[in-house]
């Protein structure tokens, strides 16, 4: 398992009863996650005087946020010198996912290392995390989401990190289509970043199923891979699939083609309270040998 330890303005206090409780810089926040399913006593009870709001899920699906005390509309985070916006979002989002913090890591050193312009593509791009990490080093990257909020927050976080200027394109659109017009337009990437939901709709309301979907994406996408190729790169966060499917798809595809190395696992965080990780997904990742 992979663990993000660097943060400075995250961190998980504690976990318990399927909740977690959150630092996230000056702001502390109570919310579900399912993986938690020990018993380490009552966190609102444990923790009040402290917590800023509460994320409660509804019976009828999605939830609500009650603010215990005063919680700033927005706020900002920094991770290594990346700055990143964040707002309590329905269903329990914050518009971050700390534990990619793993992954960014090893992007900005491959892009470092590699001594060379990189073209990034960012695939079901959310708000930018990955994207950001790949502009900080110099990367030209295009940023792809079907949603139009997401890449209008991914602005906010490349502003917010200073790389207003940097070479990046931003797209609304369905990933599938977007990778097949790319084909046709003959244009090339050097690293693929995807993070695939299980089910999701396209900007047009195309429709989007991981078990269906995501080892066609791969195979057209093997056909806008440069010639040299530094990382191609799944994150998944679908109940059930193994990091080992990831490994598998990416064996079958660009391994054959490329002389690399695969790597796949879980991605996790750590709990300051008892020095638990807590598992936040799975990635599978194939990364050249230079």
């Amino acid at each position: 398992m992979l663990v993000t330890k660097d943060w400075e303005d995250y961190e998980i206090i504690d976990a318990s009863r399927g909740q977690k409780l959150e630092r996230w810089k000056d702001v502390y926040l109570l919310r579900p996650d399912p993986q938690i399913v020990w018993d380490n006593g009552d966190l609102l009870e444990k923790y009040r005087s402290i917590i800023n709001a509460v994320y409660y899920r509804s019976n009828k699906g999605g939830g609500h946020w009650e603010n215990l005390k005063y919680t700033p509309e927005a706020w900002s985070v920094d991770y290594n010198g990346l700055t990143f916006n964040i707002k309590q979002m329905g269903f329990k989002h914050t518009g971050l996912f700390p534990e990619q913090a793993v992954n960014w890591d090893f992007m900005r050193g491959k892009i470092k290392n590699s001594g060379r312009k990189i073209k990034v593509l960012n695939l079901f791009a959310y708000t930018g995390g990955a994207s950001v990490a790949c502009l900080s080093e110099g990367a030209a990257v295009t940023h792809v989401d079907a949603s139009r909020g997401m890449v209008d927050w991914c602005k906010e976080n490349v502003k917010s990190s200073g790389y207003e200027d940097a070479e990046v394109r931003y797209l609304v659109d369905d990933v599938v289509k977007f990778v097949k017009r790319e084909i046709r337009r003959g244009n090339k990437y050097d690293a693929i970043i995807m993070d695939p939901p299980s089910y999701g709709r396209g900007a047009n309301g195309e429709v989007w199923d991981i078990e269906k979907n995501l080892n066609y994406l791969i195979e057209l996408c093997m056909e806008i891979l440069s010639d040299e190729p530094l990382f191609f790169l799944i994150n998944s966060y679908t109940t059930g699939l193994s990091s080992h499917v990831l490994e598998n798809i990416l064996k079958l595809t660009i391994d054959k083609k490329h002389n690399g190395k695969i790597t796949c696992g879980e991605v996790g965080l750590p709990i300051k309270e008892n020095d638990l990780i807590l598992p936040c997904g799975i990635y599978g990742r194939w990364e050249s040998n230079e």
